[in-house]
């Protein structure tokens, strides 16, 4: 089926996460030392997740169109 007026949008770039790489540190750490109730171990990477955690910025949500949305849009172009 062809439809003259409908256009597709490419898809966008995944969203960075700012604290990834503190994050996998601190799971690195617990992984290595065994146990991930320790404070002393891994107290360096419990350090700089928390001030990434502080620092990042949060967030934004973007607002999808519903599935009503589209089907009233394409309905007019299919009658």
């Amino acid at each position: 089926m062809y439809i003259e007026k409908l256009k597709v949008r490419p898809r966008q770039v995944a969203a960075v996460r700012p604290c990834t790489p503190q994050l996998a540190a601190m799971l690195a750490c617990w992984s290595a030392s065994g146990d991930y109730m320790s404070t002393e171990a891994c107290a360096e990477s419990a350090k700089a997740l928390m001030s990434c955690m502080r620092t990042a910025p949060a967030p934004t949500r973007r607002h999808k169109p519903t599935i009503n949305y589209h089907l009233a849009r394409l309905g007019k172009t299919l009658n």
